[in-house]
């Protein structure tokens, strides 16, 4: 049972389903760091689980209970409880569905160049973490390595078709109006995400995490204040204490201080209980 190991989760395959493992690993600046950030990938797999639950759309989840997969005799069991997820196998659509509600990230820097937004021309006068007029659908390509590719709509048509194309366009921005909606009631701004999707047969399916901190930009409300950059729930602690060394950024990273594994993972945990009203217990 040799995994496929991406930098922060492990899949498994059996037959015609997978079993998706969320790891504590944390990657920043397209490299894994040699500390874990404890019940981070239990926090991530809740959520993930929570939105499943509650957006009522197509999606892959089966079951997050392992006993369901012929595990081989000694798996470690109590590892993978909490952060795995048992899951249909798809035909994995090329393309990440990236919507942005905020003016934040590349995004951002874009739009100080060019008044656009991956070639969307935006209103002028907006400013740093500027809320946007509507939400936009920039699609990127998925990459095995290094930094998804921003393209255009016409892009993404000439890759995977235009009935396809504008199924995933009017699916995403409906999944993040409505996420996002429900975001904003409990002191969170998602001010964007990105959405992967599978097929089986004519079937379209929701894959992968959705509207986590690691594939989201969550904001507190109560803080959000145009102009700069905001304070998030993940894991820019990490970024910013690293940006702050001396690390190249292409050498091995250095270990983090315990301080800063403390908040971060603190502050995936307060994503989780603000969206879910639940407390975050492991035993």
């Amino acid at each position: 049972m040799t995994p496929r190991r991406g930098k922060v989760r492990d899949i498994y395959e059996f037959d015609d389903r997978l079993l998706f493992v969320a790891t504590d690993r944390i990657s920043a600046f397209d490299h894994v760091l040699p500390v874990a950030i404890p019940d981070k990938g239990r926090v991530l797999t809740k959520i993930s689980e929570f939105w499943f639950e509650k957006l009522e759309v197509p999606h892959h989840l089966l079951s997050m209970d392992l006993s369901e997969l012929p595990l081989p005799e000694g798996t470690d069991v109590d590892v993978l409880d909490g952060r795995s997820m048992v899951v249909r196998k798809t035909n994995v659509v090329p393309i990440e569905c990236v919507v942005r509600g905020y003016l934040a990230g590349s995004g951002w820097k874009e739009y100080q160049k060019s008044q656009t937004v991956c070639g969307l021309e935006l209103p002028a006068g907006l400013v740093e973490s500027s809320k946007l007029p509507e939400p936009i659908f920039t699609p990127a390509t998925k990459e095995e390595s290094g930094h998804d590719e921003n393209i255009s709509f016409e892009r993404m048509c000439e890759i995977i078709g235009t009935e396809l194309a504008e199924r995933l366009r009017t699916l995403s921005l409906d999944i993040y109006r409505r996420g996002a909606e429900y975001a904003l009631q409990h002191g969170i701004i998602i001010a964007d995400t990105k959405f992967e999707f599978g097929q089986i047969g004519d079937e379209l399916l929701l894959i992968d995490e959705v509207l986590t901190p690691d594939s989201s930009r969550f904001w507190p409300e109560d803080q959000y204040e145009a102009g700069k950059g905001q304070p998030s729930f993940d894991k820019q602690i990490v970024r910013d204490w690293l940006s702050e060394t001396d690390w190249d950024k292409n050498s091995a990273p250095p270990s983090l201080p315990e301080e800063v594994v403390s908040r971060t993972r603190a502050q995936y945990i307060a994503a989780y209980e603000r969206l879910s009203g639940q407390t975050f217990a492991w035993k």
